[in-house]
């Protein structure tokens, strides 16, 4: 009974192990696949960045610019700290119980790791920076105001409506969630999120990333330039 025990361990074991190796295989695979292939980056337009915190990516855009104000959409007046110069706002998308429970990652749980995994609800974290760096975390890319455009509007579809009621408490002074569309799930990450955003205004980005790994190695090191 012992040794049979053992082996059924084991074999629970060895399926776990080659679950995750396929996973990891099949995500190597599919990020490597390329959407809109012939994208090049223009000479002239609008920078936005991409960050990165390692598990997490967002889309860093102008506060302010010709194709778009979106202190109209997500008003400094939602933040605990308004009143600061903000150049720029980010925006990600994510599970909701994940963004509300995990002020630092050391604080997520397995239960909620696993309810992420198997499906939640979407919020959208929006954070709003002064004069945010460039780096490796924090990559700069250029857009046509065309493709910038189509960012915008792939973006507002996700956004708040007036009414929707207000927005969620933050990590910090300078960042709020907004309920948002959409089912978290391993399949549908917060990382493929930024890609299908980029992709929608036909930046060229990989065809399905669920690690933040391969939505940035399509988008140019500064630090190694």
């Amino acid at each position: 009974m012992k040794a049979k025990l053992l082996r059924a361990g084991a074999w629970a074991i060895g399926a776990i192990i080659s679950a995750i190796v396929l996973f990891l295989f099949a995500a190597w695979i599919g990020s490597s696949i390329p959407r809109n292939r012939s994208w090049t980056e223009p000479a002239e337009g609008i920078e936005i960045m991409v960050g990165d915190n390692g598990i997490h990516t967002e889309i860093v855009m102008p506060l302010v610019s010709d194709v778009k104000d979106w202190r109209n959409t997500f008003p400094s007046s939602d933040l605990p700290d308004g009143a600061q110069p903000y150049t720029h706002v980010a925006v990600s998308w994510g599970e909701r119980e994940v963004f509300l429970n995990t002020p630092t990652w050391a604080d997520l749980s397995l239960s909620t790791a696993v309810g992420a995994a198997l499906g939640g609800d979407g919020l959208l974290h929006v954070a709003h920076y002064v004069r945010p760096a460039p780096g490796s975390s924090n990559r700069p890319l250029r857009l046509t105001r065309m493709q910038y455009a189509k960012l915008v509007a792939a973006i507002e579809r996700q956004a708040p409506r007036p009414g929707d009621g207000k927005p969620l408490r933050g990590y910090a002074r300078y960042d709020v969630f907004y309920d948002a569309p959409g089912t978290y799930h391993l399949g549908n990450t917060c990382n493929q999120w930024t890609s299908d955003m980029m992709a929608k205004a036909g930046v060229k980005t990989g065809l399905w990333t669920p690690f933040p790994g391969g939505v940035m190695k399509w988008i140019e090191n500064p630090s190694l330039r």
